[in-house]
């Protein structure tokens, strides 16, 4: 097969389990992992491991690393320190002293594949000290829990074994020489490591922002692309002629932009590069997952398996609980760790490729990282549940803070209960005060809890999207509940248990745009106010007003928007600009399509076309410069302008019922 039918067999594929996987909710990196091994030389055949595929994924993982390298600033790393260089540190030496610690036992106890050196032990007890940052981060934003207690240690332990890559992807290769001299094998590895980071630091910290100016004002957004994966590229070709790792070079680029005004741009830019070669890099990786091995060996998998998620757990959990944490926030902590990382492969391939331990037993050690990813999300839902069996405190815990929001919200009536109380939140309760209107507000930061309450603020810890927070809240005795945060699937959820507990409450829900606008109303919601529609709508009034419009005729237009529940502003026109998150194919757009004389359409009525089957609809019709209101007795006409309204698909099946010829 040549290089470029690899190539396209592997994006076919790669498409095929990321749809799939999306369509579960799942990560898709488990889908890239699971394309692997069904097409690699262990399954199909159909994809061979071979230096193409060693490249491609080599490059997907310089550019995660110039992308961990850009949320790598000093500013950062000094306000997280404590729990980062504490916690996080103290995760990673312990989970490889105890790696080292497991390596000696099997060469003790069990059969001779297992017996590996030292080296070996301490590359692998790095490989398995990682987590997953893609998977838990994920997990922790869709369940609302980024600034819970746990969800800070987690994200900070994240970080440290981020920065903990750097160091082992310089100490492995020095370790895999087998020198007499090992102190001085590392000594040397370590001065040019030094040598290299100061030239790239000090001196390229300088160029790099003087040669992004320069870039920039040529204000071309190809040159900036290029420049940007010039200077990446460069500074691993540089780390890598030192005889590091291309890694390494990428991960101190992407800390040297980090310092400019130019990191979100490149955040931007990069994404797309690195989200595709680092899919090409977990494809390959499942390629090398060896199922026959995997079958032969299901003992020896299961305990591979088993025993390194336990103990990782235990020993995170732990190690959270001496560092200060109550017993539900380190087990939580230890949950969301305990699965093995993304960066882990990367020490993996590198271990193998230096034949540090038997090829047997790092097929595996790899197929046992994959099922610990795999079940990770799984553990991450079911963590509330697990909690609960595991400690017995945690019953008394989560009772106290129900009993305390009850206790609070016990002699009130008709009052506002407010889900989350964020810049949105605190601003709505104090307007909500000023018209002595009573309020209750549940939020999961403690830290802002703390410093609200101690202003007199009638704010409670608890999550709005379970029901027991909700009813303790007294959304039965409340007058209307306002989600101010911008989480649809959460709020989707609110909306279910108030529907169950008071269905006559009236619930206000604040989405960023109008994508979800139909979704939450189905479910519930009395009014949606999309932020962004809501912004462009101040934006309009005020400009309205500074060019003379009287103040009534602007407040008059506003609110007949709103009346109209924002009908005649959604949807706008996409370019290139767009592409991301708001290019959601199910997002509500505008776009316009052009008659040509030999089409159909041409000569009949808009209405016999029959486009609202297509849940598409035709806004206006410009007819040279006369614009003329969409009925469906309008008869269409060669050159007619239509502006239609929907979807991207359906947009797509509409453009193609009018240009039939």
């Amino acid at each position: 097969m040549s290089p470029l039918e690899t190539t396209l067999m592997l994006l076919a594929a790669a498409v095929s389990g990321v749809v799939a996987f999306r369509m579960l909710n799942l990560p898709p990196m488990l889908g890239y992992l699971l394309v692997g091994v069904v097409v690699g030389p262990f399954g199909l055949g159909l994809a061979q491991e071979n230096a193409m595929t060693h490249e491609l994924a080599e490059f997907g993982v310089v550019f995660l690393m110039f992308s961990i390298g850009l949320e790598f600033s000093l500013p950062k790393l000094i306000a997280m320190r404590r729990s980062v260089f504490g916690l996080g540190l103290a995760q990673v030496a312990a989970t490889i002293s105890l790696a080292m610690v497991c390596a000696l036992l099997a060469g003790m106890w069990l059969p001779k594949m297992f017996h590996i050196g030292w080296e070996a032990a301490l590359a692998l007890g790095g490989a398995l000290a990682m987590s997953s940052t893609a998977i838990v981060s994920k997990m922790l934003t869709e369940r609302l829990e980024l600034e819970s207690l746990h969800g800070r240690q987690i994200i900070s332990v994240l970080l440290f074994q981020d920065l903990a890559v750097v160091p082992l992807l310089i100490v492995v290769p020095a370790l895999a020489m087998h020198s007499n001299n090992l102190a001085e094998t590392l000594l040397w590895a370590s001065a040019k490591a030094a040598l290299v980071l100061f030239l790239l630091f000090f001196i390229g910290q300088k160029f790099v922002r003087g040669w992004f100016s320069i870039v920039v004002k040529r204000r071309s957004q190809e040159l900036f692309m290029l420049n940007l994966l010039l200077i990446t590229l460069g500074a691993a070709w540089l780390t890598d002629k030192a005889g590091l790792s291309l890694a390494l070079g990428a991960f101190v680029a992407g800390m040297l932009i980090s310092e400019t005004e130019y990191k979100h741009q490149v955040e931007e830019d990069i994404k797309s590069f690195r989200d595709v070669l680092l899919g090409l890099f977990f494809v390959t990786v499942g390629m090398l997952l060896n199922l026959r091995l995997v079958v032969d060996h299901g003992g020896a998998l299961l305990l591979l398996l088993l025993v390194p998620v336990l103990l990782k757990f235990g020993l995170i959990t732990l190690l959270a609980k001496v560092s200060g944490s109550n017993t539900s926030v380190a087990l939580r902590t230890g949950l969301g760790l305990a699965q093995a990382g993304e960066f882990g492969f990367v020490l993996l391939n590198q271990v193998g490729g230096l034949n540090l331990i038997d090829p047997l037993l790092l097929q595996l050690i790899l197929a046992s990282m994959v099922l610990s990813m795999l079940i990770s999300p799984l553990i991450l839902a079911k963590s509330d549940w697990i909690v609960l069996k595991l400690s017995a405190n945690e019953w008394m815990a989560q009772s106290l803070a129900l009993t305390q929001i009850a206790a609070r919200t016990m002699n009130t009536k008709k009052h506002v209960v407010i889900a989350g109380f964020g810049r949105s939140g605190q601003n709505l309760a104090k307007l909500l005060s000023e018209e002595q209107i009573d309020y209750h507000a549940l939020d999961l930061d403690p830290d802002r809890i703390r410093e609200a309450q101690n202003a007199g603020a009638k704010v409670s810890y608890g999550d709005a999207a379970r029901r027991e927070s909700l009813l303790a809240a007294g959304i039965h005795r409340a007058a209307a509940l306002v989600i101010t945060f911008t989480d649809t699937p959460s709020a989707l959820k609110i909306l279910h248990f108030v529907h169950d507990a008071h269905p006559s409450l009236p619930v206000i829900v604040r989405s960023r745009d109008d994508a979800d606008l139909n979704v939450l109303r189905a479910a519930g919601a009395t009014e949606v106010v999309p932020e962004l529609l809501e912004g462009s709508l101040m934006l309009a009034s005020h400009a309205l007003v500074l060019l003379g419009v009287p103040l009534r005729k602007v407040v008059h237009k506003v609110q007949a928007a709103r009346d109209q529940r924002y009908e005649s502003l959604r949807g706008f026109f996409h370019g290139l600009s767009d592409i991301g998150e708001d290019a959601d194919v199910l997002q509500v757009r505008l776009h316009t399509v052009v008659l040509p004389e030999a089409v159909k359409a041409v000569g009949k009525k808009l209405g016999e076309l029959q486009l609202a089957g297509f849940q598409v609809e035709v806004t206006m019709i410009r007819r040279g410069k006369e614009k003329i209101a969409a009925t469906d007795e309008v008869i269409l006409q060669a050159q007619d302008v239509l502006v239609l309204r929907g979807n991207a698909e359906s947009l797509a099946r509409a453009e193609q019922r009018l240009l039939k010829s």
